[in-house]
């Protein structure tokens, strides 16, 4: 899953559009984190710097990946509301999926 695809398609919501900025966020703050920690690297700086810096990166990531699968659990849920637009058949997660995507981030 991209972090497009959470909000893909004419139908996508503002609620959707909103999550995709959130993630986004969150990768681009990432990127910034490893581009400090490559110029620690390449600077000789100590270990402490490299290591507390390549945390920041790790835990960015972790959090725009749990966002991304909170995103796709939600729109399962929207999903399945009487009245709702359901994605189309190959978009949609399964439950066993999900807690695949989720697993891969612990």
């Amino acid at each position: 899953m991209t972090t497009t695809d959470a909000a893909a398609g004419p139908a996508a919501s503002a609620g959707d559009d909103d999550a995709q900025r959130r993630i986004l966020n969150r990768l681009k703050r990432a990127r910034g984190q490893l581009n400090a920690v490559i110029d620690a690297v390449e600077s000789g700086a100590d270990c402490r710097t490299v290591v507390t810096r390549l945390s920041a990166v790790s835990s960015a990531l972790d959090k725009a990946g749990f966002a991304i699968v909170a995103t796709a659990m939600r729109d399962c849920v929207d999903d399945d509301r009487p009245g709702a637009e359901s994605a189309a058949p190959g978009d949609r997660l399964t439950i066993d999926e999900l807690e695949k995507l989720f697993l891969t981030l612990s």
